[in-house]
């Protein structure tokens, strides 16, 4: 048993025995020649590689002592495998790459080893900073993905900047995207000809094949070089005209005797909270509190992993982004941001975690055997907190009551890349359930042709206030959701089709349904060209859709055109259009809409980005069910100064004026500033302030001609790795109005303490 790090301490990575290759180990180098990008193409690039059967390339077994520390002189990389990373696949399409990478691999019976030497001319325009971990991807970084089970459905990726600042990325049925976390070990530093990335990997934060035997895994690489546009090169060609990613992937082999260990982690936490409100003029403590909490993954086998949480909830480090919520019709989305929900979630991507708010204990079961992918989760919580959809908007509650959630899956995949699914999601608490369940698929009739589809069902029963206070049947009820989206995705064109219905009655309080009693038609194209690096633009892509939507009683709600352009080019500039023309149906009248979303930045320099979005529309009033002209608009600036220092300015502008006169106006600014003092420690200041200023004589019902809230929150963070942590901060609140001006409402100091424990 041995702990990966202790709080406030480095321990160099060590590997046992003397430096060798396995007995009866091959030895092989060589380039594989080409290129891929870690990116799972939705609408493809165009490709001229041919399809062939990928030849496995041995990846040795080496035992040796190692440390992790950017400098290949150990024996191990002089014999590891070696694999170009030389062709660019974005914006060129399988062309010789401008620089030259190799990524050097071998594997112990507890790790697996990655090495990357980047090559560069002018190493003065590495572009690297001293930044979070997860925060690399506007760096120049070289990244590594691992399909383990060699199931063409999912893969782990590995991330590092020249620094070896880390990034983990787990896509598909494997994890949940950015937001997955493993614990390894990296190192990097600039050389006088490029940089040098070294990295281990334990077998113990990775799901492979249940075999002693040796294992086929695919494999890809992309190294990405900003200049005066972002250069992606990778280790094969691609096939733009193939739209399964993970199939195209090359292919290791070796592994044999690969294990986990014992595969337990446990990540015990100390947290401690005061927090006060202001009383008739005076602060009171409202919450006073030490907790511990322990969070516990057992890999039973080695694709099969058990985790349990107790008091797993520690929101204050992440707070929300404000948004602006006035004239909006549905519920607000916010990301999860807890570990428990977040590692190996990749199979319950429909859950909607945050609607589980306090939770007091957890447990998850979840992983693969050969065709068959399963997930269990049970999770007790405080409080309930439910999203109560219709066709023209959706109102949210919160039930004092303790209720209990459960979520079932099974998957089977079924041939080269296609699947189909079971899923059951419940809760329940007192004099409240809901449960939901049925099948979804994705089959994949061609290399671009695949129909995605769901049919699922939910009974529901609400408590006898909270259906008589929003409205909602009483008794239990029932409802149905059923989908299909028929796509072909190649190199140049797109075209979809697809349609939806979501009963009145329909209800997955587990996801984020934020409304019901619809159905909906679309059908669409689009249109990409690409150029190489030299072009003033590099991509361009148009296309345009039709939408018929209705009430599931027959009622119409609208139909319109869509359309949308895309352009990349110099300066990694980028310009996003997408617009509404047509007609909408809202509180039984007809509204002429439109509607002009935009987004478009550039880097000037390798320092500064510059950031613009928003929308122009001709628009609805929902609280007085009027037409509307809405203007929106934030830009944002993102500044680099040297290696620490990172500021982050934004600004949102929002009006709505209607025939009468402007309706409201709303501002919402954001401020952070973040500097790093090493790749462990960091100290982030975060000011978010709304104003919200409304027209009330032009408002059927009473409401506040204004509304202006104020946080602050200023966190020490450091981190050995993503659970072995430490965290103090100070967060307050401050609210005003028309009459008022902002005052103070609420503070509070917090601290937590997470270490991560693996044996």
């Amino acid at each position: 048993m041995r702990a990966t790090a202790t709080i406030f301490l480095a321990i160099p990575l060590l590997l046992p025995a003397a430096c060798a290759v396995a007995e009866g180990e091959e030895t092989p180098s060589g380039e594989s020649g080409q290129t891929a990008e870690l990116e799972e193409p939705a609408t493809a690039e165009s490709g001229t590689a041919e399809s062939h059967e990928k030849v496995p390339h041995r990846v040795p077994e080496i035992n040796c002592d190692m440390n992790i520390d950017g400098v290949l002189d150990e024996e191990v990389w002089d014999e590891a495998l070696v694999l170009g990373v030389n062709t660019e696949v974005r914006p060129g399409e399988n062309v010789p790459a401008p620089v030259e990478t190799e990524m050097l691999l071998a594997h112990s019976e507890t790790h697996f080893l990655v090495a990357f030497v980047a090559q560069d001319p002018d190493p003065s325009q590495i572009r690297a900073r001293l930044t979070d971990r997860d925060k690399i991807w506007d760096d120049e970084y070289v990244i590594i993905g691992i399909d383990t089970f060699n199931d063409q459905r999912g893969s782990f990726e590995f991330a590092c900047n020249p620094l070896g600042i880390q990034a983990d990325v787990a896509e598909g049925v494997y994890g949940s995207g950015m937001s997955w976390d493993a614990i390894w070990d990296s190192a990097g530093r600039i050389t006088d000809d490029g940089y040098i990335v070294e990295m281990a990997i334990p077998f113990n934060s990775l799901r492979f094949q249940r075999t002693d035997g040796e294992q086929i895994w695919g494999v890809d690489a992309v190294r990405s070089y900003p200049r005066q546009v972002r250069h992606h090169i990778g280790l094969y060609p691609r096939d733009r005209d193939n739209a399964c990613y993970f199939c195209q992937m090359e292919k290791l082999v070796g592994f044999a005797g690969a294990a986990p260990g014992r595969n337990l982690e446990l990540d015990p936490t100390v947290s401690a909270i005061r927090a006060q409100e202001k009383d008739e003029g005076r602060f009171v403590t409202t919450e006073d509190a030490q907790e511990v909490g322990l969070t516990g993954h057992w890999g039973i086998t080695p694709n099969i992993m058990l985790s349990g949480a107790l008091n797993p909830d520690f929101s204050q480090i992440e707070a929300d982004a404000f948004q602006l919520d006035v004239n909006r019709r549905f519920a607000l989305w916010y990301p999860e941001r807890r570990p428990f929900f977040l590692k190996g979630g990749g199979i319950f991507e429909r859950l909607y975690t945050r609607s589980i708010a306090d939770p007091r204990w957890g447990v998850k079961l979840g992983g693969k055997q050969g065709k068959n992918s399963v997930g269990a989760l049970a999770v007790e919580d405080e409080l309930t907190n439910l999203i109560l959809p219709s066709a023209q908007d959706s109102d949210f509650t919160t039930l004092e009551m303790r209720s209990t959630a459960v979520a079932l899956r099974y998957t089977r995949d079924i041939g080269e890349s296609s699947n189909l699914g079971l899923l059951f999601d419940g809760r329940s608490g007192t004099d409240y359930y809901n449960g939901m369940g049925g099948v979804e698929g994705d089959l994949w009739f061609s290399k671009s042709h695949a129909l995605f589809f769901h049919a699922l069902g939910s009974a529901t029963s609400y408590p006898d206030s909270t259906a008589e206070d929003f409205g909602q049947p009483e008794g239990e009820f029932h409802g149905g959701s059923y989908a299909f989206s028929l796509n072909q995705m190649t190199s140049s064109l797109d075209w979809y089709v697809s349609g939806n219905q979501r009963d009145p009655g329909f209800r997955h309080d587990l996801g984020y349904v934020a409304s019901a009693g619809h159905r909906n038609g679309d059908v669409g194209w689009g249109y990409t060209w690409q150029e190489d690096s030299s072009n003033w633009w590099t991509m361009l892509n148009v296309g345009s859709g039709y939408v018929y939507s209705e009430e599931t009683d027959g009622s119409p709600m609208g139909q319109g055109f869509t359309f949308w352009g895309n352009y990349q080019g110099q300066k990694e500039s980028f310009l996003n259009l997408h617009g509404w023309y047509g007609e909408d149906i809202y509180s039984s009248e007809t509204f002429d809409t439109w509607n002009l979303g935009y987004d478009a930045g550039f880097w000037p320099t390798g320092s500064l980005f510059l950031l613009v979005y928003g929308e122009f529309a001709e628009a609805i009033d929902y609280a007085n069910v009027q037409p509307g002209r809405q203007v929106r608009i934030t830009p944002n600036v993102e500044v680099k100064f040297g290696t620490h220092l990172e500021l982050d300015l934004a600004y949102t502008y929002e009006r709505m004026d209607v025939d009468d006169g402007r309706l409201y106006t709303a501002g919402l600014t954001y401020a952070k500033a973040v500097y790093q003092f090493t790749s462990r420690a960091f100290l982030r200041a975060i000011v978010q302030h709304r104003d919200t200023r409304r027209n009330v004589g032009l408002y059927e019902d009473d409401i506040s001609p204004r509304s202006l809230s104020l946080a602050s929150q200023l966190l020490f963070a450091y981190k050995v790795n993503p659970r072995t942590v430490f965290y103090l901060g100070y967060s307050d609140g401050y609210i005003g109005d028309d009459v008022s001006p902002l005052s103070q409402e609420g503070r509070t100091v917090f601290a937590k303490i997470g270490y991560a424990w693996v044996m």
